[in-house]
């Protein structure tokens, strides 16, 4: 292993916290991550990581190590990605919403890969917060802007948004005629993955935010579930126009309240603010950019 894969494989030890998972990642035997980091520590005289059973941590000379490689690497790809024939390869991990991936992603990836054939992707779904570097992951798609600063956010979508309700509700509670009117009414709950909450309804009233919070009896933290509850006449809810435009249209759910609508969701694409982009991710991020932009419009 020359000088350069050795500071590959050290830098994603540090930022997968295992050599098993960064052998993992890199496709070589765990033993072989080993002995390089230990062959990259005797011939720089000092210690890198600490080890324990559980986790692998970088020393203080192993983080100032790993900011210097780093920046070589990065520069490296940098230099080789500015030749016109250069080509972006190799695995790319993305996570972003389900419904999401399954409404704009997934139907445009055969173009993706027509395009960009050497790319290998690894897409997982959820809309937690995530630490990218500790858990080897290139970029996210998320339904609003983190306040973390250590990620970068890049607007790809202005998402509008609906107040529905099963034609069985609306036949059993009556179809909501003001958002300042609901007593009677029922939600079905959306916890928060931040926090752990309910959160309220909302609507926009001449341009102002108003939130209301009403009882129910079902709180839930998955987006496909909130609206299988709300097709079984359990309670309002608000969701993406585009995850319920087939049940709108067939009747099964009922668009209550489009005069004071929730307030649009932007989708954000997040990546780390230490790293420079990698070609590869430069590119799914342009493309993706453009798939939204396509299918929603401008952000």
């Amino acid at each position: 292993m020359d000088r350069i894969d050795a500071m590959r494989l050290f830098t994603r030890v540090v930022e997968r916290g295992s050599f098993i998972r960064a052998a993992e990642d890199l496709d070589l035997p765990a033993s072989t991550a080993t002995d390089a980091v230990k062959r990259l520590e005797a011939r720089l005289g000092v210690r890198l990581l600490q080890r324990t059973t559980r986790h692998v941590r970088a020393t203080p000379d192993g983080e100032a190590y790993y900011r210097r490689c780093l920046s070589i690497l990065d520069d490296i790809e940098d230099a080789e990605s500015a030749f016109s024939g250069a080509r972006p390869r190799g695995l790319l991990r993305v996570d972003v919403q389900g419904s999401q991936a399954r409404r704009f992603i997934v139907p445009s990836l055969p173009r993706f890969f027509a395009a960009y054939p050497d790319i290998e992707l690894s897409m997982s779904e959820g809309d937690r917060l995530v630490d990218l570097v500790r858990e080897g992951i290139d970029c996210v798609l998320r339904a609003s802007e983190p306040k973390d600063s250590d990620l970068v956010a890049r607007r790809l979508a202005t998402v509008p948004e609906a107040t529905v309700a099963s034609a069985g509700y609306v036949a059993r509670f009556g179809r909501p005629r003001r958002w300042n009117a609901l007593e009677g009414h029922r939600m079905i709950g959306f916890r928060s993955s931040a926090t752990g909450g309910v959160l309220p309804l909302e609507f926009m009233v001449k341009g102002v935010r108003r939130t209301v919070m009403l009882p129910s009896v079902l709180s839930v933290n998955g987006a496909d579930t909130y609206i299988a509850a709300a097709r079984q006449g359990l309670g309002l809810i608000q969701v993406p126009r585009y995850s319920v435009e087939p049940s709108l249209g067939d009747g099964t759910l009922v668009e209550c309240l489009p005069e004071t609508p929730p307030s649009p969701t932007s989708v954000y694409v997040l990546y780390p603010r230490s790293r420079q982009l990698s070609l590869r991710v430069r590119v799914f991020i342009d493309w993706i950019a453009k798939e939204y932009a396509g299918q929603l419009g401008a952000p």
